[in-house]
């Protein structure tokens, strides 16, 4: 599988994407008795790393990108570091808590099953989410949905398909446990709101093939339903959520 690079969007991601909301985490965590180790995969610039760490003595956060790393939020409870979700370098059997944001659609997913079976304790639980960049709620819906559908879809790579299922046909290792609903918020002013659609890899890869800004494309609309760009507005996404215990 293609897995896009996005160590050179690290410092616009750091900047300019959204966390997710505390009640997930304490979903998540009264799921276990034990909390001594949280495994966040894929995590980016820590995003969700920081939100695990009222709950865990520790949290190893990984990426394959030192680049995004670099970047990453610090705290003194989340050690980073550089590895594949499919090799973690985590001893068996140590890890309570697996979570996955916005990430595991880029996974092989054998290999990974693999790695989460030798990693996460028997009754611990995994935990991988993620958003749509199509889908907000409104008045930006309709713009996002037109920009993600006749714009950018095809310059993602393959395995954003399975965030369009909305990971409804994502197949995870262990017993599905049901979830509550969550929503993910943002307050923001335009320029925040820019810069998270310039994070997205479909973006860069748009640009690079046609040596022009797609954002062009919807600005005019989204700055005549923004309003003056100062103007701070609650941006929502809704996440797609699958659990499980090992």
């Amino acid at each position: 599988m293609t897995v896009p690079d996005f160590s050179p969007l690290a410092r616009e991601y750091a900047r300019s994407r959204p966390t997710y909301p505390p009640a997930l985490f304490d979903e998540l965590a009264s799921r276990l008795e034990r909390r001594r180790l949280a495994w966040d995969c894929a995590t980016g610039n820590g995003q969700a790393a920081v939100g695990l760490t009222r709950h865990f003595e520790r949290v190893i956060a990984t990426d394959i990108s030192a680049e995004q790393i670099r970047y990453a939020a610090p705290h003194p409870r989340i050690e980073y570091r550089v590895a594949t979700a499919e090799q973690s370098g985590l001893e068996d059997g140590s890890v309570d808590l697996l979570t996955v944001a916005a990430a595991v659609h880029w996974f092989d997913p054998q290999r990974f099953e693999a790695e989460v079976r030798r990693v996460v304790r028997p009754g611990g639980v995994l935990a991988a989410w993620t958003y749509h960049v199509g889908r907000v709620e409104p008045p930006f819906d309709g713009v996002f949905a037109r920009f993600y559908r006749d714009v950018l879809a095809p310059y993602f790579a393959a395995g954003a398909r399975r965030v369009d299922d909305l990971y409804e046909t994502l197949s995870l290792p262990g017993e599905p446990l049901d979830t509550a609903p969550f929503v993910m918020s943002a307050d923001w002013d335009l320029d925040r709101m820019r810069g998270f659609i310039a994070s997205w890899s479909a973006t860069r890869r748009y640009l690079e093939v046609h040596g022009e800004d797609p954002v062009a494309r919807i600005a005019p609309e989204l700055e005549l339903l923004w309003g003056p760009r100062e103007t701070v507005r609650t941006v929502r996404w809704p996440l797609f959520l699958r659990v499980s215990r090992l």
